[in-house]
């Protein structure tokens, strides 16, 4: 067949959405016959005139809904009518929330098919996984699930490991447990929206202790724990949300050994350790008989398996922390885990990881490049910026400058504890934006910061 290229459409949709309709268009007018293999991503973005992004995302859209099939090595092809699968019911494309902080989503076609392959697995053992199960996760869960935490530099007792529906439900379990209406808990000064609402809800007062840029203060932890008898310190310290800003080891040691001193109970959220690397072991771990540990899943694997691991820091609690777990959620989707086991098995975690990894540092560089006189903490593998605003510019007006745009922006009220919110916002680089996209809306921010000639 001569070359093909996708006719140049104005339909008004995202140009990756014209891409995959375009073949499927010429898919259905027998310009593409199945059998047929389309041309590299790179070439057809040079006739287009578009970022290779663009391109990659439309023949992922293609691959996901059926139209064709790539395979490593060889290619990507027009599949034959007989192997159509079910086609994607636009009902289930529900609209993202782009105030959560979301990984980039994955858009290389050998990966994504390589993701649904284990719907096979799924589906090949659909009964049993409808069936009620374990509220912890059965044995063979919780032992695919300590090997991939092992293979994250967390190492974890199979026997001391529940998994949950999410972080936010161990959290939710953990302070009912920790703590009883009217109870203080620590935690950093601007902290995780999440964890304001849990406590907003279970009566917990919130008390944000002082910190520099290697995190909380040793010295006041201690004030604070002397001063307000608190139930419990809650700590994400890598790549925290908002500030991305990782607790180094040292510190990480000075806050144990607090904690130690005054036998206080950690709850350590570890959001990320799956995307981080080279981060120093897990506060939790030097004080193991005190430490919680949740390592939730969302942040690299995808929010819909709403899944986490949670690192009990004494065996004689694991049925406390199951009945919790058990009066609110039942138990954990056998569906979902089924499906991240054969992911980690058959070693797509992995490439997911990976390619979370590289999808972040490109849109950390992308922000960098354009927001070049903006003041922001930032990490190559985080998903987002903590921006700091300059003198005369409100986080208000950025937010109303920003209203219409997909890129997710949230004011700095949302993570404050303690003291009067800065002038900050938090900036998502994350979820389904391309990165043509991003970069326009990155424009737009740039903009909204650094001019002031906006007319409302």
């Amino acid at each position: 067949m001569p070359p093909w290229t996708p006719a140049r459409l104005n339909s008004g949709k995202p140009r990756y959405v014209e891409i995959a309709e375009a073949i499927k268009a010429d898919i259905g007018a027998g310009v593409l016959s199945p059998g047929d293999r389309l041309p590299p991503q790179r070439r057809v973005a040079q006739d287009l005139g578009v970022d290779f992004s663009t391109v990659a995302r439309g023949y992922a859209e293609a691959v996901r809904r059926g139209y064709i099939e790539s395979f490593v090595g060889r290619g990507t092809f027009v599949k034959a009518p007989d192997a159509l699968p079910e086609r994607p019911d636009p009902r289930r494309a529900l609209e993202e929330d782009p105030m959560m902080n979301m990984p980039p989503e994955p858009d290389d076609p050998a990966l994504l098919a390589q993701m649904q392959k284990g719907l096979a697995h799924v589906s090949a053992n659909l009964m049993p996984l409808l069936r009620y199960q374990s509220v912890t996760g059965s044995p063979q869960d919780r032992a695919v699930a300590a090997d991939l935490l092992q293979a994250n530099g967390l190492p974890c007792a199979p026997e001391r490991l529940v998994i949950t529906p999410g972080a936010h439900a161990s959290l939710y379990a953990i302070l009912t447990m920790l703590c009883a209406p009217g109870s203080t808990v620590l935690c950093e000064a601007v902290t995780y929206p999440g964890l304001r609402s849990i406590a907003a809800r279970l009566g917990i007062r919130l008390i944000g202790l002082a910190a520099d840029r290697d995190g909380i203060l040793p010295e006041a932890l201690e004030q604070a724990v002397t001063g307000h008898r608190p139930a419990a310190l809650y700590l994400n310290p890598t790549l925290q949300n908002p500030t991305t800003r990782t607790m180094p080891a040292a510190r990480r040691r000075q806050v144990a050994a607090v904690l130690q001193q005054h036998a206080l109970p950690l709850i350590e959220d570890d959001a990320y350790c799956f995307v981080a690397q080279d981060a120093p072991s897990a506060v939790s771990s030097l004080i193991p008989d005190l430490g919680w540990h949740v390592a939730g899943l969302s942040k690299c694997f995808g929010a819909g398996l709403r899944l986490a691991c949670t690192t009990v820091p004494q065996r004689s609690l694991m049925g406390q922390f199951s009945q919790a777990l058990r009066s609110m959620h039942v138990m954990v989707s056998p569906l979902n885990l089924a499906l991240l086991g054969r992911w980690i098995e058959d070693g797509t975690a992995a490439q997911i990881q990976a390619f979370v990894r590289q999808a972040a540092a490109a849109r950390q560089a992308l922000a960098a490049e354009v927001l070049q006189v903006c003041s922001a903490d930032a990490d190559p593998l985080a998903f987002n910026l903590w921006l700091s605003l300059p003198r005369g510019t409100s986080r208000a007006e950025v937010m109303g400058r920003m209203a219409t745009r997909q890129i997710g922006i949230l004011p700095s009220d949302a993570f404050t504890v303690t003291g009067q919110p800065e002038e900050a916002v938090r900036v998502c680089l994350g979820g389904p934006i391309s990165l043509e996209e991003l970069r326009g809306d990155l424009i737009a921010l740039n903009d909204a910061v650094t001019r002031k000639d906006w007319l409302g």
